[in-house]
């Protein structure tokens, strides 16, 4: 079997956690990592070629599909774009409210390219962006919510990671329980951002930082804190590595809604329990680099989302395997 050759560019948590998954990937090899930091400082754990980013252009026939693992604060919406000029991309951009701008630029640069880029998956959005859709395109007559954590947040801990003076630092999303238990007895409340979550931050600071600036940064972090209760412990190396050292995360897509003229309640949930959230976002972006490359071979190009594509296609199985094993 021909196997997809899938690069890795940024060696983080979904990095390293795309590394470790996608050995399970049969269909599947990895064929470099591509850092900013001196390749010969990086440690791995395989036998992955590390090679610096500045090369990378060096491998445009070698690669079948990027797997973009940067933080999307900064690095995504400046690095998926340049490198859709040259690979098939998958990237995990989670800032909900910017999705429309990061897709359009990512589609001029790779439909200029003949390139195919499926932006933003993982599983918010992802995997409960489809949900969401299944439910309001099923039910016309009821409301979606949705609902993450207790957990850990990559995007938003990278997001305070990236403020001057923060050394460490890690965020916690809550779900407030009366929202919940509102949403699960089906009085469909209409409920703003803040009034859905919290926001609890855990963060050590370099010797001598401003704690009052990098408080009042966090807490009004457009996108990310400010429509928030948000509160910030700021506590040492050491109790951080003790009590803060575990990626777990997780959440739950509600849709509750009326049929007939009775008005009866229907409620749909679907929901995540996750150990790791980078290995698991890292899961999902690796049966989407195998959509990628089947798309980009059929001369689907441009940026999609994981509305465009067939759920077949993220699967290695035939579609006779697939409707004798899952129809």
């Amino acid at each position: 079997m021909e196997k997809i050759r899938v690069a890795i560019c940024g060696y983080g948590n979904v990095g390293k956690g795309v590394e470790s998954e996608i050995t399970k990937a049969k269909d599947m090899e990895l064929v470099a990592i591509f850092t900013r930091r001196n390749p010969a400082n990086l440690k791995i754990s395989s036998n992955t070629k590390v090679v610096s980013i500045q090369e990378i252009e060096n491998w445009k026939d070698k690669v079948d599909v990027m797997i973009m693992c940067g933080g999307s604060a900064t690095d995504l919406p400046k690095q998926v774009p340049e490198m859709a000029k040259m690979f098939n991309t998958v990237d995990s951009f989670d800032t909900h409210a910017v999705i429309p701008e990061h897709f359009e630029n990512v589609n001029k640069s790779a439909l200029k390219n003949n390139r195919t880029s499926i932006i933003s998956g993982g599983w918010d959005p992802g995997l409960f962006s489809l949900i969401r859709m299944y439910s309001n395109a099923i039910m016309l007559d009821g409301n979606t919510y949705t609902f993450w954590g207790r957990g850990v947040s990559q995007g938003h801990s990278d997001a305070i990671r990236r403020i001057e003076g923060v050394k460490n630092a890690i965020q916690y999303t809550i779900p407030i329980e009366k929202a919940v238990d509102d949403v699960r007895a089906g009085k469909n409340p209409q409920l703003s951002t803040g009034e859905k979550h919290l926001r609890e931050c855990f963060v050590v600071v370099e010797g001598g930082a401003d704690k009052n600036r990098i408080e009042n940064e966090i807490k009004t972090m457009p996108n990310y804190f400010s429509d928030y209760q948000t509160t910030v412990h700021f506590i040492s190396e050491e109790e951080f590595k003790a009590n803060h050292n575990k990626m777990s995360h997780g959440g739950f897509v509600i849709h509750s809604g009326n049929t007939g003229k009775e008005n009866n309640k229907e409620i749909i949930e679907f929901s995540l329990k996750l150990d790791s959230n980078p290995e698991f976002t890292a899961s999902v972006l690796i049966a989407l680099a195998r959509a990628a490359y089947k798309l980009n071979k059929a001369k689907q190009y441009g940026a999609k989302t994981i509305f465009d594509i067939a759920p077949s296609m993220l699967s290695s199985k035939s579609s006779e395997e697939l409707r004798k094993e899952l129809l």
